[in-house]
């Protein structure tokens, strides 16, 4: 194996692995280097967002949502499923298949394109050198041209709630329960809480999800918010805010184990809840540990995320960073597109990326999307904007497919008309949300989605309606505002 390449990526998860088949592509010696290991205790690829993050999660979240939707959805349709039962073994192998499945892929897009693909940690040194350590403990120096560091982050651990991989779990030992939880704790109510609530909820857990900021969702728009978050509690999920956890305890009451969680609620009382499972999401870190040696030349901001500049260039020449171990937010889709834009700049190209329109997506049923700016970001900005919003109630199609909860809210800049934002309730608005970022980045205005023909019946109707409703036009609910 030679030790001289082009590019070395250190990482394969959404980010890492993007960037070296498009390094691969232009033509560069590329090497990716990944630390994760399957069950088995051989090198995969894929990262976290492959292996127990973006993937596993949604498999499980569509295998809760058909056996809810059989075991309460099929009577309104006339169809007569008595004994509907979930066998969770069977529906976590689906999910580790699925995961084999998409990590072979992987693997078979660096043979195509020639990556090298070495599995094991990888540590920057001084001078664009990397240090290899293979999983059998084989050690090297590499050397590149350029390196791209894509190591991702990891679950945030509390002290107050210390993991034990039993009773008190992150989000990677959540997607590994064997049997539905009589009663399941969340902390935190954020993305991945709501989403591995609300699967766990679907198959029969009494879910309270304990969250200590005093508004759900702040980052969302706050008006699509607080309809999601009426749904979600009309659902059965019980959504405590401004409650912050205390402490933690363990017991064994009647053979097994369960978890007692002390927390303040909202009046400054403090209170008790026993649950058989307790799961912590409370957010994730950028993952730099063994990464950096101390004469890289690579710094870290003070949230502990490697320094870049717009372009993911890092303060050392030739070094690179892209994906949830810089700054912005931690999405997939969002490192995939720096990986790109990395390896087209290391290429000599000049590719820049949009940071303004980055679809965000909840995948709790029904999808909760945004993108671009939320009223309250425009409010503080002091822009002048229109809004306008569609019910999914109001929908054809989704009414004949029992899926009429939600909204779509479209903004718009007071004087140009122009699309800043779009966020969505609703079914399938992760797909609906993606029209409007299309929209957006050719510079769309709402007349112009307006004035789009839209298929009939579809659930994207709602997106022309909501972009209608703008300038008071909708056609398919009254207008509060007077039609021109």
């Amino acid at each position: 194996m030679s030790n001289k390449y082009d590019v070395i990526v250190i990482g394969s998860g959404p980010a890492g692995y993007v960037a070296a088949i498009r390094c691969a592509q232009l033509g560069l010696k590329t090497a990716c280097i990944e630390k994760w290991k399957d069950k088995d205790g051989k090198g995969v690829n894929g990262g976290t967002c492959l292996n127990v993050g973006c993937i596993p999660s949604k498999a499980l979240l569509d295998s809760s949502h058909r056996y809810e939707d059989a075991h309460k959805g099929f009577a309104s349709h006339g169809i007569k499923a008595p004994n509907v039962e979930i066998d969770v073994p069977s529906m976590i192998a689906r999910k580790d298949k699925i995961v084999k499945q998409m990590s072979g892929g992987i693997t078979g897009l660096f043979q195509a394109n020639k990556v090298t693909s070495l599995y094991g940690t990888g540590k920057l040194l001084a001078g664009r050198k990397v240090q290899y350590v293979a999983l059998d403990g084989k050690e090297e120096v590499l050397e590149a041209e350029n390196v791209i560091l894509a190591s991702g982050s990891i679950p945030v651990n509390i002290p107050v709630a210390p993991a034990d991989g039993d009773v008190i779990v992150d989000s990677t030992g959540a997607l590994e329960f064997q049997a539905v939880p009589e009663r399941l704790g969340v902390i935190g109510a954020g993305v991945i809480g709501l989403e591995l609530g609300s699967v766990w909820g679907r198959l029969g857990s009494k879910v309270v999800c304990l969250e200590a900021m005093d508004s759900f969702l702040a980052m969302m728009d706050q008006q699509i918010a607080t309809e999601a978050k009426k749904i979600l509690v009309k659902q059965g999920l019980d959504i405590r805010l401004s409650c912050r956890v205390t402490g933690t305890e363990v017991v064994e009451a009647k053979g097994k184990k369960e978890v007692i969680v002390t927390y303040t609620d909202k009046d400054g009382n403090e209170a008790k809840e026993t649950f058989d499972k307790l799961i912590v999401c409370v957010g994730r870190r950028p993952f730099t540990d063994g990464l950096l040696s101390e004469d890289s030349g690579v710094k870290l901001d003070e949230r502990g995320s490697i320094y870049v500049n717009d372009l993911c260039s890092t303060s050392a020449p030739g070094v690179w960073a892209v994906g949830d171990v810089v700054r912005g937010p931690m999405l997939a889709h969002k490192g995939s597109e720096e990986g790109v834009m990395v390896a087209e700049r290391i290429a000599g190209q000049k590719t820049v990326m949009n940071y303004d329109i980055i679809p965000n997506v909840i995948y709790t049923h029904p999808e909760i999307a945004s993108v671009g700016k939320t009223e309250e970001q425009l409010k503080a900005d002091g822009e002048a904007y229109e809004v306008g919003t569609f019910p999914f109630l109001a929908i054809g199609r989704a009414v004949a497919a029992d899926c009429a909860e939600g909204m779509v809210k479209m903004i718009a800049h007071a004087d140009t008309d122009r699309v800043l934002g779009c966020h969505i309730v609703g079914p399938n608005a992760a797909d609906l949300v993606q029209q409007v970022a299309i929209a957006m980045e050719f510079g769309a205005t709402s007349e112009d989605i307006g004035m789009t023909v839209f298929g009939h019946p579809t659930f994207s109707e709602a997106v022309k309606e909501a972009a209608l409703a703008v300038h008071g036009h909708a056609i398919h609910m009254p207008n509060r505002k007077k039609r021109k």
